[in-house]
């Protein structure tokens, strides 16, 4: 781990009901998600992420506008996606975008890059499923090729090639902070490696512990490649509030609607209260509880994993906007300093 562990977190900019239970405008989501990360910056987080969607349920189709709009208003926390669909996007400007926001932030961006679990983004951008590994696997070495930041020479089949090609802006430092994000495959695993990029790991189900085989995957194929060690972050989704059982209730139909709508669409069948419960539990990957109980999840989970950062996905659904509020507020006043302090005991 590294000499500070950096607690962050992410949003999908998910439209959520206001207290009335009226459900909000996209465009006053987006403003909301601006008024999270300013809260998060002044509670002393390290990281705020935002991810891609292109569907009615997520209000964020651009994340680099809303990140843009975050650095004008906060001074340290560092900027970045959960995730990029790299895949039906273009290198190229994917690196402009975050070099501009670099700049404009004065050095905070970073970029996840990522498959994604959803593909409302191929049909949209007339792509087609069918090359969903090819199109990553092309893009991701043209990205790896940019992040030099050289003139860059290359071929491939599913955009033009580049011919000693410079791209601008380039960032201050010369350096795109730039990770993987994986959700369980030892491919995925092994071709972070082989970038020699940092790895976060995806952990939405299960136990996080059970991700230790895929992390010592990991540190061997750095090996095997020659690359030094990288960091491993860990993005799992819960909610902070004053007890355990208030967490749990206020989390629970949000959470239980959300997984509901996505696993109609996936054929998955419906969450349960036991399978919620079972999650929320030590053992598994909603850290959601009292700010003690979040710290200590957090804390077994870095020690566990060899974690230089853990990302709370804060955003359920349609919870709202207040209550995520107060969420934040808890985890950077009481749950990361705690789990510093578990750390370095």
């Amino acid at each position: 781990m590294t000499q500070k562990f950096e607690l962050g977190l992410d949003t999908f900019g998910d439209v959520t009901f206001d207290a009335s239970g009226t459900r909000l405008s996209q465009a006053q989501v987006l403003r909301n998600v601006v008024a999270e990360a300013v809260l998060a910056d002044q509670v002393g987080l390290d990281f705020f992420g935002i991810g891609e969607h292109h569907r009615e349920d997520f209000a964020v189709s651009a994340p680099e506008v809303v990140l843009a709009a975050i650095a004008g208003q906060t001074t340290g926390i560092r900027l970045g996606s959960a995730v990029t669909v790299l895949s039906s996007d273009d290198p190229v400007r994917v690196f402009q975008r975050f070099s501009t926001l670099d700049a404009v932030s004065g050095g905070r961006a970073e970029v996840i890059l990522g498959r994604g679990s959803f593909t409302e983004s191929f049909p949209l951008f007339g792509l087609e499923l069918s090359d969903y590994e090819k199109l990553f696997e092309e893009k991701l070495n043209l990205f790896t090729e940019l992040l030099k930041e050289a003139p860059v020479t290359w071929a491939g089949e599913t955009r033009g090639g580049l011919t000693d090609q410079r791209v601008f802006p380039p960032t201050e430092s010369g350096a795109l902070t730039t990770w993987i994000g994986v959700g369980g495959s030892p491919q995925s695993v092994v071709r972070a490696a082989h970038y020699g990029l940092p790895l976060m790991l995806a952990i939405i189900g299960g136990s996080p512990l059970a991700f230790a085989p895929l992390v010592e995957l990991y540190h061997r194929a750095l090996a095997q490649f020659g690359k030094p060690t990288k960091p491993i972050g860990e993005h799992s989704p819960g909610y902070i509030a004053g007890t355990d059982a208030q967490a749990r209730e206020e989390m629970w139909p949000h959470y239980a609607a959300m997984q509901d709508r996505i696993g109609r669409e996936r054929g998955w069948g419906p969450v349960t209260r036991e399978r919620f419960e079972h999650d929320a539990s030590p053992d598994g990957a909603l850290f959601v509880g009292s700010p003690e109980t979040v710290a200590r999840k957090i804390a077994a989970a870095a020690q566990g994993l060899g974690l230089s950062r853990f990302d709370l996905k804060y955003s359920l659904g349609t919870l709202a906007h207040e209550k995520l509020m107060t969420s934040i507020e808890l985890y950077g006043t009481e749950v990361a300093p705690l789990v510093r302090e578990l750390l370095a005991d």
